[in-house]
């Protein structure tokens, strides 16, 4: 079985973003840039699927030269290979998923997986996209993954407001997996050393045909704007909480 691996290298969650000079951009100095953490649900499921079924994972990631050291941290995680969509143009959605699809269509593919969404941007659009530019089905937001092989079916779980859906579909299919699904592995350090001697293919995004115009476009990002300070009520309980219900009242404006 041959799956495909969609992931993003994103912002730490921990790293302070700054608006760039353009102003809109974020400024790109300083930031530690680490593998999307849903994207990793997506790999440890393939690599699960893999030591039962067998077959190859390729990993596929979109962007500069950067990208190239999360694809060796896949590679570390037991991935067979990776493809490198190089480009220093900023994507949309779109624009991205166009990309990852070419990919797949040179490659072929039984199962592509990628994280329910990215979280910088928080779109959730890339693995949608895939599917409609690939004409394959998909589900999202998935929870919990069966493959038959002699049917060629998945069943998939995802979870709705107070109830778990249950969808049967056929592969070719695009999953996007959601926290809960796995477990994430850590690189061991045979398999740092194994993944050295991995191939990464390098693909120019112009050689896919993708048209570097945007469909969105950012005109400005601007920070969110200072917290005000803290107010600590000290004293008796009861004038504490009179004081609270005033100033939710009066200056948070919540009752």
């Amino acid at each position: 079985m041959k799956i495909l691996v969609m992931v993003k290298q994103v912002p730490d969650t921990a790293t302070r973003i700054r608006v760039g000079g353009d102003g809109a951009s974020i400024a790109s100095d300083g930031i530690k840039w680490v593998i999307n953490p849903y994207d990793e649900f997506a790999i440890e499921e393939a690599l699960q699927i893999r030591e039962r079924l067998h077959g190859e994972v390729v990993v596929v990631s979109v962007g500069p030269q950067r990208v190239e050291e999360a694809i060796r941290q896949t590679l570390a995680m037991g991935v067979d290979r990776g493809v490198h969509v190089k480009t220093d143009v900023a994507l949309d959605s779109y624009q991205a998923a166009a990309a990852l699809a070419a990919v797949a269509r040179q490659e072929t593919f039984d199962l592509i997986l990628t994280g329910k969404q990215a979280v910088d941007d928080d779109a959730a659009q890339v693995g949608p996209l895939m599917s409609v530019l690939l004409e394959v089905p998909q589900v999202t937001v998935v929870l919990k993954l069966s493959i038959n092989p002699d049917t060629q079916r998945l069943i998939a779980e995802r979870e709705l407001e107070g109830a778990i859906e249950v969808v049967e579909l056929p592969y070719p299919a695009v999953i996007t997996a959601q926290r809960g699904l796995n477990e994430p592995r850590y690189p061991t350090l045979p398999n740092i050393m194994k993944a050295k001697k991995k191939e990464i293919r390098v693909e120019l995004l112009e050689s896919l045909g993708i048209d570097v115009v945007p469909k969105v476009r950012i005109t400005a990002l601007t920070e969110p704007p200072a917290r005000p300070v803290a107010k600590i009520l000290t004293g008796d309980p009861l004038e504490a909480a009179e004081q609270l219900v005033n100033l939710l009242h009066h200056e948070a404006k919540v009752l």
